[in-house]
């Protein structure tokens, strides 16, 4: 066991500690990933249960694979949700959290009752350089779409009509999103790490790093904002008049709950901002579009490149930065919206893998290369998987191939009114895999920001979410199957909710060819073949203006 952690269940007189991935602005990718540093699990969910005789590293279905082989034998890996604390921890024993790491919400689902949780005041000495003053920066209205004040004006209605005095507003994103502002304090999205304090009659309480608020305080003079230091937040709450609190259940730590409850009454915890931010207006889904487009021709053009290549000494780290050299092409690109995932062969089936100097291998001939990457442009945020071939596979892998992608079509075509959530048509997305006994450990799709989080809710499309799905919404849809060992395939492709008459439907924003070289034809019925023509069509009068004449060619055989 870690010395530090240890140290801190022996001097707090416990029986364990809780140690999370997140920081305490509770974002999916941070500088700063103690979880890391200490068990040595670099995926982007999990926590670790360290008891005196017994660990425990608690993942999703993306990263049971790769856990295993980045933790070793060290901890009892356990998925989630299928098994929490609760399940197997004995009642009563004494576990240690951080509370500026955790809220209520988080800890109630992974213990429930009768659990003595008790807050340590140990901070951890990060191993990393985590200083960053890199200023925050202001969005234009015409690129947002909506101006700052008619949004706030949207959500201190809500406030009035809830009898909400203050909403504490937690969640970096949503304040970027409020306040036309972005920042770069995480390393692949513009999220400024930030939190405010809104009053129902527009006045703002803004808490962060001074450094960082030059240039948004120069042009949010007309706004009613004091801006504060990060440890000023207790000291603004003694000044405020007694009254009715929001807060946001997801990203309000136990230390910032505890402040607020000393004075003030808490009677709602949901942030409205999720929803609001999730329906994008038509600025934000033309800039989308837009950005997907550019994206679509340096993915088309690394498919070419690859697909026509003599595989020799060609490892996943020159494949990820050969992507990147195509994307760095578009000057509105500025950096990717997660780590590229290239996983050729067997490290395709580890579904959030990332390559480094362990296991990065050389492409084989007779491999599956799947690779996941996105990139961050003005003012656009991509994300799309492909699954490529370089031989002839065997029928049992492209009938495989072609069951995911049934269900991506199925997911494509499907009628948002009927089906209503992303629950019911991720039933729709594994059907065809389901008929043959294989399916997938990950959700078909999850929620997109609009130049923010590359996975952003409340909407997706999964087992367990009910979020009506509304015009406006930005979802993946990435069915896929995944045999360890041996090969991993997802297509993946981001959509937005359009409004047809009064029907709506999916329209694909991703621009890049599927491979038809592992598509079974005979497999498919005549209205997924119309579908993957219709793509395919759409794809090349899109991006084949901005292709060579080969790569136009080549583009054009696979309508």
């Amino acid at each position: 066991m870690s010395v530090v952690i240890s140290n801190i269940i022996l001097s707090n007189n416990l029986d364990g500690y809780i140690l999370p991935k997140n920081d305490n602005y509770f974002t999916e990718y941070s500088r700063i990933n103690n979880l890391k540093y200490i068990t040595n699990f670099s995926g982007s969910a999990g926590f670790a249960i360290f008891l005196k005789k017994k660990k425990y590293l608690f993942v999703d279905g993306r990263y049971t694979i790769q856990a295993e082989k980045e933790v070793g034998k060290e901890f009892e890996i356990c998925e989630i949700p299928y098994i929490w604390p609760k399940d197997i921890l004995e009642k009563k024993i004494k576990i240690g959290f951080d509370p500026d790491l955790f809220t209520w919400e988080t800890l109630n689902k992974y213990f429930g009752d009768n659990y003595n949780l008790l807050p340590c005041n140990f901070k951890f000495k990060y191993k990393i350089n985590t200083k960053n003053n890199y200023p925050f920066f202001n969005l234009e209205t015409s690129v947002a779409g909506e101006s700052i004040s008619s949004k706030i004006s949207r959500l201190t209605k809500i406030m009035k009509k809830k009898k909400i005095d203050y909403s504490f507003i937690s969640s970096g994103e949503n304040i970027c999103w409020l306040l036309n502002i972005r920042g770069k304090d995480l390393p692949n999205s513009p999220i400024a790490n930030c939190k405010i304090i809104l009053t129902n009659d527009k006045k703002i309480y803004f808490f962060s790093s001074q450094d960082k608020i030059k240039k948004i305080k120069k042009t949010h003079k007309k706004l009613r904002i004091n801006f504060l230091k990060e440890d000023d937040f207790f000291k603004c709450l003694t000044n405020l008049k007694i009254g009715n609190f929001c807060i946001d259940s997801k990203t309000c730590s136990i230390s910032d709950e505890s402040l607020i409850n000393y004075k003030f009454k808490i009677i709602d915890r949901e942030d409205s901002i999720y929803i609001m931010k999730s329906l994008k207006n038509k600025t934000e889904i033309k800039n989308m579009i837009n950005a997907h487009i550019e994206d679509g021709v340096a993915l088309t053009k690394f498919l070419y490149w690859i697909k026509n290549l003599k595989i020799n000494n060609l490892t996943e780290k020159k494949i990820e930065k050969k992507l990147e050299s195509f994307r760095k092409i578009s000057k509105n690109y500025l950096y990717p919206s997660f780590d590229t995932i290239a996983g050729s062969g067997p490290n395709g089936a580890v579904i959030h893998y990332r390559s480094d100097r362990f296991s990065n291998r050389e492409l084989k001939k007779d491999d599956l290369l799947l690779i996941d990457s996105g990139g961050q442009y003005k003012w656009g945020t991509t994300d799309v998987t492909r699954t490529v071939c370089f031989s002839n596979v065997s029928n049992r892998v492209k009938n495989i191939f072609t069951r995911v992608l049934k269900g991506h079509i199925a997911v494509a075509l499907s009628n948002i009114k009927k089906e209503r959530n992303g629950h019911n048509i991720d039933k729709i997305a594994r059907k065809s895999l389901k008929t043959v006994g294989l399916d997938y450990r990950h959700g078909t799709g999850h929620g997109v920001g609009a130049f923010l989080n590359v996975h952003e809710g409340p909407q997706g499309i999964s087992k367990y979410n009910f979020i009506e799905l509304k015009e406006g919404m930005v979802l993946s849809n990435e069915p896929g199957f995944y045999k360890k060992n041996d090969f991993g395939i997802r297509i993946e492709n981001l959509v937005f909710i359009k409004k047809n008459r009064s029907n709506l439907l999916f329209e694909n924003l991703t621009m890049a060819p599927i491979d038809k070289d592992l598509i079974n034809y005979k497999m498919l019925n005549k209205r997924e073949q119309r579908y993957l023509f219709k793509y395919h069509f759409d794809v090349y009068n899109n991006i084949s203006p901005y292709l060579n004449k080969k790569e136009k060619k080549w583009l054009a055989r696979l309508i």
